[in-house]
């Protein structure tokens, strides 16, 4: 298997090395840019399968930089490191697309088990793109989970690969309900005690995707008290 390469943007010399070192030890290839115009350089110089990102840096902040990788056409996995006092800068980070987070001070075993939780992911999705793949048309929404393509009232919508995996997950189980704790389990694939919220950004990016009227969703609704699912009155399954 190939060696996969992640990109560090840490400003703290110590935490930068910390985590380089861990991430060494489990054959990653790791290289570290100190500052957010570094960074933001280091960012386009070549296809990351990681990025590992800071969101308070010297120069350009990370959530510059995580805005830009997300306006790019390739999609690269993000993981934010945060300070506790900073929620508005998480919800920010995960509202431009950051795969997920980290708060300062965190544990490095932690962090190596995210980053190696979403390189799972993204190879469960690439050995589940084969031609059996399912297709889901629920009213004037498409998926079809061997593409990767949505549609909405035939205009493709582009999603994040979570985004994706997200709407996948609520059409292979139409009209069932998910509590929070039971979609991060299921979709993001490690325990995320405490980061409910996490769910409810990608809820919100996703109605704003799809829906006509993301205060009024027609597709993924809000059940009060319990969580979220895809209301499919006369849902369609090819596959």
């Amino acid at each position: 298997m190939t060696q996969r390469s992640i990109l560090v943007v840490e400003d703290e010399p110590d935490i930068a090395q910390l985590v380089a070192l861990h991430l060494r030890d489990e054959d990653f290839k790791v290289t570290l840019a100190a500052d957010g115009h570094e960074g933001m350089r280091q960012a386009f110089v070549r296809r990351w399968d990681l990025v590992l990102l800071d969101l308070r840096l010297p120069g350009q902040d990370g959530l510059a930089i995580c805005r830009a990788l997300r306006s790019a056409d390739n999609y690269v996995p993000i993981l934010m490191l945060t300070s506790k006092s900073s929620e508005l800068d998480r919800v920010l980070g995960l509202e431009l697309g950051a795969d997920d987070y980290l708060t300062k001070p965190f544990s490095v075993s932690e962090l190596v088990a995210r980053v190696k939780a979403l390189f799972r992911r993204i190879d469960a999705v690439s050995r589940s793109t084969k031609p059996e793949a399912e297709s889901f048309s629920i009213g004037g929404l498409h998926i079809d989970s061997f593409s990767r393509e949505v549609h909405v009232n035939q205009n493709r919508v582009e999603l994040t690969t979570r985004e994706f995996d997200l709407l996948l997950h609520f059409a292979r189980h139409p009209n069932r309900v998910f509590s929070r704790a039971q979609l991060l389990d299921s979709v993001w694939g490690i325990g995320h005690e405490g980061y409910n919220h996490t769910v409810n950004s990608h809820i919100n990016r996703l109605r704003r995707k799809i829906e006509s009227d993301r205060n009024h969703p027609q597709y993924i609704v809000t059940v009060w008290g319990v969580g979220y699912k895809l209301k499919s009155p006369a849902a369609t399954v090819a596959s």
